[in-house]
């Protein structure tokens, strides 16, 4: 098992992992092996996929994806307490989310580090408010993919839908997230404090917080 192990300890430092593909074929022995190590500990940590894994062959053909309720974070506060507030805007596609996210007042700063860039967002959190497409029903997984497919890992929630007939929208059924820069989501606990598994497909990193 694959552990980037140097200056790491369980429950103060996020811990990455890079499985090889043989190690990433099962889901649940490596989140078993990840507890062991006290990944969970941190809150969270990182996976990093084998170098030829792809969960989809081309993004090309997602432009005509609609986002039912994209929302415009209006961010109010200072000196550390801010105030969050969503405002529902009209749908809209993929390529407008995007068309618009690389408009001169919704692209990233320009920064030479990321200390840099974390500064100038929070510096910036108040002013032109950003869109977020939240909770969009679906995947972008090929059906195909059968490793660490968010659509079916094959863990005791898909025994909830597939013997009772359950869905709960996010938890046992995948979400897909479009932001751009300055979206965010405020720190959380996961419905029923079950893990949450995040992908990113493609765009900027994202920066995460844990405590």
């Amino acid at each position: 098992m694959s552990t980037d192990t140097a200056a790491q300890s369980a429950g103060s430092r996020i811990m990455t992992f890079t499985p090889s593909k043989e190690e990433f074929k099962d889901f649940n022995r490596y989140i078993a092996y990840m507890e062991s190590q006290g990944a969970h500990k941190a809150g969270m940590a990182k996976v990093i996929p084998p170098k030829d894994w792809k969960p989809r062959r081309t993004y090309d053909d997602i432009d005509d994806l609609v986002i039912p309720a994209p929302i415009q974070q209006v961010v109010t506060g200072q000196s550390g307490l801010f105030t969050q507030y969503n405002i529902q805007k009209k749908p809209m596609t993929v390529h407008e989310f995007r068309k618009t996210s690389n408009m001169d007042k919704f692209c990233n700063p320009r920064y030479v580090d990321f200390d840099e860039l974390e500064r100038k967002f929070w510096k910036n959190l108040t002013f032109n408010p950003p869109l977020y497409g939240a909770d969009v029903s679906g995947t972008l997984y090929d059906p195909d993919v059968t490793e660490w497919n968010i659509g079916r890992l094959n863990t005791i929630l898909d025994t909830v839908e597939n013997e009772s007939g359950i869905k709960i929208k996010g938890v046992n059924t995948p979400y897909l997230y479009f932001g751009m820069w300055k979206s965010a989501f405020a720190w959380h606990t996961e419905d029923m404090d079950l893990y949450s598994i995040n992908y990113l497909h493609f765009g900027e990193p994202k920066s995460w917080y844990s405590r």
